[in-house]
């Protein structure tokens, strides 16, 4: 593994994950069941999540390197637009309330919170990274660490942290700068492009 690959997807990741849906999720899964269950469950998604996106993202650079770089450019160009459209718009809530916390086992903690954000995450900005980073990088393992390593951070922040973090955090900011990261990164994946024609 390579140091500076996980530490590349881990900045990328962790403030696409910030503002969104993740943090929301794992703070009301941690409203209604004990923390730790909700964080195996939860992290167990990430993993499987993240695996797949590096799956994608390593399929992907099989192909000629023109046509994967200029993949990778529309993937941050379009995370970039989502990003920034969504930086006025107020923290992605949960549907569900934040209730007493419900006496279920361990296990059954464990499977809900996989469930909720196995389904949440599918085709998410920082799915979208992370197979674009794994099509950039010919170090697929660096790059599930340092994704998952950020998914982590969040969900463990929402669970201990709570509605606190959610009412200081400066969302739009966040989304700002989530939204510059991967600009930057469209506009370095397009010069390759136009690079590898041009050679």
């Amino acid at each position: 593994m390579v140091l500076s690959v996980i530490a590349t997807a881990f900045i990328v990741v962790l403030p696409v994950e910030l503002p969104d849906k993740t943090l929301f999720a794992a703070l009301v899964l941690a409203t209604r069941f004990r923390p730790l269950p909700v964080f195996a469950g939860v992290g167990a998604a990430f993993a499987l999540q993240s695996a797949i996106a590096v799956t994608a993202g390593s399929l992907l650079s099989l192909l000629p390197e023109a046509v994967v770089s200029s993949v990778v450019a529309v993937l941050f160009l379009v995370g970039a637009v989502l990003l920034w459209r969504s930086a006025t718009a107020g923290p992605e809530d949960d549907e569900q309330d934040a209730a007493a916390r419900e006496p279920v086992s361990a296990m059954r903690a464990a499977a809900i919170s996989f469930g909720v954000l196995f389904a949440a995450e599918w085709g998410d900005l920082s799915q979208l990274a992370t197979a674009g980073l794994a099509a950039s990088y010919d170090d697929p393992l660096s790059v599930f660490a340092g994704a998952w390593a950020a998914l982590l951070v969040v969900s463990g922040l929402g669970i201990l942290l709570g509605r606190t973090l959610a009412d200081r955090l400066p969302i739009p900011l966040i989304r700002r700068v989530a939204a510059t990261l991967f600009g930057v990164f469209a506009v370095v994946a397009a010069v390759e492009t136009v690079r590898l024609l041009t050679s």
